[in-house]
């Protein structure tokens, strides 16, 4: 399972990519775009959240080294019989899970009436089939799953 750890910081972005296009198997280079998109938006949520208050880290992945990174991978699961393509960030910055915390953001209005924010997770909710986030321990993990396109966008399930 090919895994690496790195800066929370946005130059990381550049090796995330790297990593990505050096692990992602071939019969999934054709989502490849759409997991680099989930993945640097949220590194760029890890950067922005997990360790930018200090008051609510206290403590956490201190100790073992990891405070101030995140851990990137990949690895291939089979869900219901499905061959599937599952990447996974984790942080041991301040508990944050973007997928409720994050409010859904309003794209029936014109873009300049619109909050800013909510629209990257909004994307990574909509490029991969399934999404999920654990937080335990003093860690934050996020695992994302895609599966082979059939053609045109990542599928739902």
């Amino acid at each position: 399972m090919p895994r690496i750890l790195l800066p929370a910081s946005l130059e990381s972005c550049s090796q995330a990519m790297f990593f990505l296009s050096e692990h992602v198997e071939a019969p999934y280079h054709d989502v490849l775009s759409f997991v680099e998109l989930a993945v640097e938006e949220l590194l760029v949520n890890v950067v922005s959240y997990a360790y930018a208050d200090p008051e609510r880290t206290v403590g956490r992945g201190r100790e073992d080294g990891h405070w101030g990174m995140v851990e990137l991978g990949c690895r291939m699961v089979r869900l219901d019989d499905m061959p599937y393509l599952c990447i996974w960030m984790r942080d041991w910055g301040a508990p944050f899970d973007p997928f409720q915390e994050v409010p859904l953001p309003d794209t029936a209005q014109a873009l300049e009436d619109r909050s800013i924010g909510g629209l990257g997770v909004h994307l990574v909710k909509n490029v991969a089939v399934h999404y999920c986030y654990s937080g335990s321990d003093g860690e934050n993990t996020i695992e994302l799953y895609f599966r082979l396109s059939s053609g045109t966008s990542a599928d739902k399930i």
